[in-house]
């Protein structure tokens, strides 16, 4: 019987990083190791076949063989499953899931990504309509510049850890009725460091990074929004163990405009007439986000009525495409009127057919005949 792909086995893309496959052979040890399923006479076989994939795709060298040549290695053992026997036995490399289910420390091996870092950057509306370029101050952890990350005084040296022989692990035989178990943690001496440092650097006291704040440059470019994230790779934490560091997130937040509002692309802006302006039309000045530009109102416009100014918006973020600018007009109802005016409006209703007298009249007839019926 063929075996199947070690990828299709752990449920992960090819292109999976290490963290997504270590999180889905947890997730499967979990489910299939046969101290769970006890009842299931597969189970067994199954967590074998989860930790020869993980053994493969956990190790970067082996996973680049098998990447490159499959089941077909022509090196020694890669593809057969090494650490296995036929009676389930010596678990050695699998130590991860001996230390969720043995208490285990779980040690690290080989060179560690750095954490990721996220940063809430907030911008004003016309930067995020044209682009920015913003310092920020991130406070960070960075390999030590004295000791060049080894964390010994310079002139020292940095010895083999004694307790775990330079692996940072140590490991412990346990006999089941599946065979041999070996239980992995790290090694309690060195801390997973594998290493013993006599003279211990002054500035990081041995760790090797020490705490710093950071300038960066961060360049927003145009049409971001609240929400958009950016990313500057190799701008987060360093790798504990010589592994590359991690990236920087920045996450969007866009202050609100006194008069301009965004939708997408578009923008809307409220602009007042007069009552004259709205009935006699006229040509107004209207704010936009290049400068103030001359608009045409027809005569007799409505309150609510919506002028389009194409090509006046925010640009489509990854494109030179920029949305529209909506000009939302609101007739004002005067106020405070003297006499003269009063009677002016009142010539110009009956002028119009618009005589409030008899309109009030009708109105009042209406509700009284709605309430008490036809006499």
């Amino acid at each position: 019987m063929s075996k199947r792909d070690y990828y299709e086995v752990l449920g992960v893309d090819r292109t999976a990083a290490p963290e997504d496959i270590k999180r889905a052979y947890r997730k499967l040890a979990r489910q299939y190791h046969p101290d769970v399923n006890k009842d299931d006479p597969n189970a067994a076989e199954r967590f074998k076949e989860i930790a020869e994939a993980y053994e493969v795709l956990s190790d970067p060298d082996k996973r680049a063989r098998y990447d490159q040549f499959g089941h077909a290695d022509p090196t020694q053992g890669m593809g057969g499953g090494a650490g296995f026997d036929s009676g389930f036995g010596d678990f050695g490399g699998f130590g991860d899931i001996f230390d969720m289910f043995f208490g285990g420390g779980g040690a690290r091996r080989g060179p560690q990504r750095g954490a990721d870092l996220e940063y809430e950057l907030a911008i004003d509306f016309e930067e995020a309509a044209f682009g920015t370029e913003e310092e920020i101050e991130i406070p960070r952890t960075e390999t030590c510049s004295t000791c060049h990350g080894d964390g010994a005084k310079p002139g020292t040296k940095v010895e083999p850890c004694s307790a775990c022989g330079g692996t940072g692990e140590q490991q412990t035989v346990v006999n089941t009725p599946f065979g041999r178990m070996v239980n992995r943690k790290v090694c309690t001496a060195c801390r997973g460091r594998g290493v013993h440092i006599s003279h211990p650097c002054p500035d990081c006291h041995g760790q090797g990074r020490r705490r710093v704040r950071r300038q960066v440059k961060v360049r927003v470019p145009a049409g971001v929004d609240t929400g958009t994230r950016l990313r500057i790779p190799g701008a987060g934490e360093s790798s504990p163990n010589g592994g590359q560091p991690g990236d920087l997130h920045i996450l969007i937040r866009v202050r609100p405009h006194e008069q301009f509002e965004r939708e997408g692309t578009n923008v809307y802006v409220n602009v007042p007439l007069t009552f004259v302006q709205a009935a006699l039309g006229d040509e107004i000045e209207v704010p936009t986000l290049d400068g103030k530009v001359k608009l045409r109102i027809p005569e007799g416009t409505q309150t609510g009525t919506s002028f389009r100014l194409r090509g006046k918006g925010i640009v489509r973020l990854g494109s030179n495409q920029r949305g529209d600018q909506h000009v939302r007009v609101h007739v004002m109802t005067p106020t405070r009127l003297t006499e003269r005016q009063k009677e002016l409006l009142r010539e110009l209703g009956r002028e119009l057919g618009e005589d409030t007298t008899e309109q009030t009249r009708t109105f009042m007839e209406r509700m009284k005949s709605a309430f008490l019926g036809d006499s």
